[in-house]
């Protein structure tokens, strides 16, 4: 693609995006990956980017928020070539076994297409042997499948990744920021940053931000002693430190924790991580073949029969039953288990404001 003097591309180029849709794909990532190109081609002198829609079977692929795209075939003939190939998926996508796409996905990475991997869109280029030991990312719910799943894959939490032959995006904001990358990779900087404020979208975030700014926090400016507890717990999920234990390695006192967990996540440090380990036990229940014994145990519960109460308390289903995080034959998926939902159950009805 020729280079024009400031940067971007040379006057009468064009990229073509080819968006793949996986059934229940995520309809705010894709507007997300959309817009910009469509600002782009209305601030520029003249079109810079085209893109079409895309499936294995031709129709209407659903959204998860039950609104429709119309798709015309993966390899249909007389469909342009695409520049960019994204794969957007998201609920059930971690067990897609489309052979049709995977054997698509590796004819064009022979050609040398740029490739985008979306949400759980990354499972269609792990399965098609397209992504071995790169640095990936994908929503940060359900990274533990993934990794589990993959196990020579670097899964990290940040927003998205750049590294070749495939790119990751987490979802969500985190597409804008990758199609404002994209941009200012191939049309320059300076439209890049008037997408930005078409979009008022400040600051614009590099790949490896974090795609959380606490879990389950009730604001933003979360206390540092308490970020670090909770990204201590994530990392001993097996193995879960007794608080007294935490409070002695970030040199806080118990009640000082305690009291800086309440205010700031609104319960407490063994709730918060008892409600972390069942999270990570969903995904690993809904996306991997893992036995429920062998979930239970890696999610740091010495008994059966208490990680199956906790689980049913928590997510109104016995783990036999998460097999499917968005089962078929319901109209719309469920996601319990928050540290918001928790609190509602534990209170009672929430209270009306004053």
């Amino acid at each position: 693609m020729a280079q024009s003097a400031d940067g971007g591309t040379a006057a009468g180029d064009l990229t073509r995006v080819s968006f793949v849709l996986i059934p229940r794909f995520n309809m705010m990532t894709l507007t997300m990956l959309m817009e910009p190109m469509r600002i782009a081609n209305y601030l520029a002198p003249h079109k810079l980017y085209d893109w079409d829609f895309r499936a294995t079977v031709t129709g209407q692929v659903q959204a998860s928020n039950g609104l429709s795209v119309a798709c015309r075939g993966i390899d249909e003939e007389g469909l342009p070539k695409p520049g960019i190939i994204a794969v957007c998926g998201s609920w059930g996508a971690e067990h897609l076994n489309d052979q049709r796409l995977f054997r698509w996905l590796r004819k064009n990475a022979r050609a040398q297409v740029q490739m985008i991997a979306v949400e759980l869109g990354i499972y269609a280029f792990a399965k098609a042997g397209l992504v071995t030991d790169q640095k990936v990312t994908t929503h940060w719910s359900m990274m533990a499948g993934l990794a589990e799943a993959h196990p020579a894959l670097e899964v990290v939490e940040q927003l998205y990744s750049v590294d070749k032959p495939v790119m990751t995006c987490a979802g969500g904001t985190a597409g804008l920021d990758l199609m404002l990358h994209i941009v200012s990779r191939t049309n320059g900087d300076q439209l890049a940053a008037e997408i930005a404020n078409q979009v008022m979208h400040h600051p614009r975030r590099p790949p490896e931000s974090l795609q959380r700014h606490a879990t389950g926090g009730k604001h933003d400016d979360v206390h540092q002693t308490v970020r670090a507890a909770m990204t201590l717990l994530e990392g001993r999920i097996e193995d879960p430190t007794p608080v007294p234990r935490v409070c002695r390695e970030l040199g806080v006192s118990q009640r000082k924790l305690e009291r800086l967990f309440k205010r700031d996540i609104g319960c407490t440090i063994v709730q918060y991580s008892k409600l972390l380990r069942l999270q990570y036990a969903r995904v690993l229940l809904s996306s991997t073949r893992m036995s429920i014994r062998e979930v239970s145990a890696a999610c740091g519960f010495n008994s059966m029969s208490y990680f199956s109460q906790s689980f049913l308390q928590a997510f109104g289903k016995k783990p036999s039953e998460y097999r499917q995080a968005w089962p078929e034959q319901d109209a719309a998926p469920s996601w319990p288990g928050t540290v918001y939902s928790f609190l509602q159950t534990v209170r009672g009805k929430p209270r009306a404001r004053p």
